[in-house]
């Protein structure tokens, strides 16, 4: 029984990227990932520049949602790769729909990000950045770009190992 509802909450879980997609049309789609820098290669899209191994997920939109209440949709794109990413084997990237229509990269890097109730400028949620280990870097917006506001594990303030 519990591997049942184990199976089936992966099966979930493993859906919900395709129904975020779902979000945006087919075009914003489009300016999102190459927003993010992002290059389609044999009908997917390909940010970092895996040689194709086997570790490799293409990019995918894992969650499009208004992250700083402008009325305007963020996605947070996700690509898989040991070859780009290391040991964290997973990056992202974040970008914003501009007023005008356009979409423009906020964010991005090695990590599984996690997005924060708690606040920067304008809005802006904290990114709790995931990995390897048990105490993972914050990043707050300040106006101008997400910078190192603290660590922690499960919510609980922590020093990172040097």
């Amino acid at each position: 029984m519990r591997a049942l509802s184990i199976a089936a909450l992966s099966l979930i879980f493993l859906a919900l990227p395709a129904v975020a997609q779902d979000k945006l049309s087919s075009a914003d789609s489009t300016a999102a990932f190459r927003a993010a820098g992002f290059k389609q290669v044999s009908g997917q899209w390909q940010g970092c520049e895996d040689p194709g191994t086997a570790s490799y997920t293409p990019g995918e939109i894992a969650e499009v949602r208004d992250l700083n209440g402008d009325g305007q949709p963020e996605a947070i794109i996700t690509e898989g790769s040991v070859f780009c990413f290391g040991s964290t084997e997973v990056g992202y990237v974040i970008v914003s729909k501009q007023a005008d229509g356009s979409w423009k990269q906020v964010t991005g890097g090695p990590g599984i990000v996690n997005v924060l109730d708690q606040k920067g400028a304008g809005g802006w949620p904290d990114l709790e950045i995931g990995g390897p280990g048990f105490c993972f870097p914050v990043e707050r917006w300040d106006g101008a770009a997400y910078v190192l506001s603290r660590h922690q594990y499960e919510g609980k303030a922590c020093k990172p190992n040097d």
